[in-house]
Protein backbone atom coordinates (compact mmCIF):
# COMPACT_ATOMS: atom_id res chain seq x y z
CA UNK A 1 0.00 0.00 0.00
CA UNK A 2 2.68 2.11 0.70
CA UNK A 3 4.55 2.07 -2.32
CA UNK A 4 0.99 2.74 -4.59
CA UNK A 5 0.95 5.80 -2.24
CA UNK A 6 4.45 6.91 -2.74
CA UNK A 7 4.33 6.17 -6.82
CA UNK A 8 0.65 8.69 -6.68
CA UNK A 9 2.70 11.36 -5.04
CA UNK A 10 5.56 10.98 -6.72
CA UNK A 11 3.32 11.47 -10.28
CA UNK A 12 1.46 14.19 -8.80
CA UNK A 13 4.80 16.08 -8.18
CA UNK A 14 6.56 15.53 -11.39
CA UNK A 15 2.89 17.15 -12.88
CA UNK A 16 3.18 20.06 -10.97
CA UNK A 17 6.49 20.14 -12.25
CA UNK A 18 5.28 19.92 -15.57
CA UNK A 19 7.22 16.60 -16.31
CA UNK A 20 4.51 14.24 -16.50
CA UNK A 21 1.30 15.12 -18.65
CA UNK A 22 -1.44 14.21 -16.84
CA UNK A 23 -3.42 10.77 -17.90
CA UNK A 24 -6.45 11.18 -19.27
CA UNK A 25 -9.89 8.80 -19.81
CA UNK A 26 -12.33 10.01 -22.26
CA UNK A 27 -15.81 8.18 -20.89
CA UNK A 28 -18.87 8.66 -23.56
CA UNK A 29 -22.55 8.66 -22.03
CA UNK A 30 -25.21 6.81 -23.95
CA UNK A 31 -28.47 7.71 -24.17
CA UNK A 32 -31.21 7.26 -21.78
CA UNK A 33 -32.92 4.46 -23.21
CA UNK A 34 -37.00 5.07 -23.18
CA UNK A 35 -39.35 2.02 -22.38
CA UNK A 36 -43.03 1.17 -23.21
CA UNK A 37 -45.88 -0.47 -20.67
CA UNK A 38 -45.22 -3.66 -21.98
CA UNK A 39 -40.90 -3.68 -21.64
CA UNK A 40 -41.70 -2.55 -18.63
CA UNK A 41 -44.21 -5.34 -17.33
CA UNK A 42 -41.66 -7.80 -19.05
CA UNK A 43 -38.41 -6.74 -17.12
CA UNK A 44 -40.60 -7.19 -13.77
CA UNK A 45 -41.30 -10.44 -14.40
CA UNK A 46 -38.26 -11.24 -15.73
CA UNK A 47 -37.37 -10.85 -12.17
CA UNK A 48 -39.89 -12.73 -10.46
CA UNK A 49 -41.29 -9.74 -8.80
CA UNK A 50 -44.20 -8.45 -8.15
CA UNK A 51 -44.96 -4.96 -8.34
CA UNK A 52 -44.87 -3.92 -4.90
CA UNK A 53 -41.38 -5.32 -4.57
CA UNK A 54 -40.35 -3.78 -7.97
CA UNK A 55 -42.05 -0.73 -6.77
CA UNK A 56 -39.71 -0.87 -3.46
CA UNK A 57 -36.72 -1.77 -5.92
CA UNK A 58 -37.19 1.32 -8.23
CA UNK A 59 -37.53 3.38 -5.31
CA UNK A 60 -41.35 4.50 -6.50
CA UNK A 61 -45.08 3.60 -5.37
CA UNK A 62 -46.73 1.19 -6.89
CA UNK A 63 -49.05 3.07 -8.11
CA UNK A 64 -46.28 4.58 -10.33
CA UNK A 65 -45.22 1.22 -11.37
CA UNK A 66 -49.01 0.36 -12.27
CA UNK A 67 -49.01 3.55 -14.34
CA UNK A 68 -46.04 2.34 -16.00
CA UNK A 69 -46.86 -0.71 -16.51
CA UNK A 70 -50.34 0.59 -18.03
CA UNK A 71 -48.89 3.01 -20.16
CA UNK A 72 -50.22 6.42 -18.63
CA UNK A 73 -47.02 7.30 -17.38
CA UNK A 74 -43.39 6.53 -18.33
CA UNK A 75 -40.25 6.32 -16.63
CA UNK A 76 -37.69 9.02 -17.13
CA UNK A 77 -33.44 9.07 -15.85
CA UNK A 78 -32.45 7.42 -13.25
CA UNK A 79 -35.27 4.80 -13.25
CA UNK A 80 -34.38 4.28 -17.24
CA UNK A 81 -31.03 3.48 -16.23
CA UNK A 82 -31.73 1.26 -13.69
CA UNK A 83 -34.46 -0.65 -16.00
CA UNK A 84 -31.83 -0.88 -18.87
CA UNK A 85 -29.31 -2.42 -15.95
CA UNK A 86 -32.46 -5.02 -15.13
CA UNK A 87 -33.32 -5.86 -18.47
CA UNK A 88 -29.26 -6.58 -19.53
CA UNK A 89 -29.53 -9.16 -16.63
CA UNK A 90 -32.66 -9.84 -14.27
CA UNK A 91 -30.63 -10.94 -11.66
CA UNK A 92 -28.69 -7.52 -10.89
CA UNK A 93 -31.41 -6.58 -8.39
CA UNK A 94 -30.21 -9.86 -6.17
CA UNK A 95 -26.19 -9.89 -7.45
CA UNK A 96 -25.95 -6.23 -6.20
CA UNK A 97 -28.02 -6.79 -2.74
CA UNK A 98 -30.43 -3.95 -3.80
CA UNK A 99 -33.25 -7.10 -3.24
CA UNK A 100 -32.19 -9.43 -0.72
CA UNK A 101 -34.16 -12.59 -0.65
Amino acid sequence: MFDKIKTGLEEAVAYERGTLRAKTTKLSVLPVDHYEADEIREIRKSTGFTQAVFAQYMGVSVKTVEAWEAGRNHPEGTACRLLALTQKDPAFPIKTGIVAR
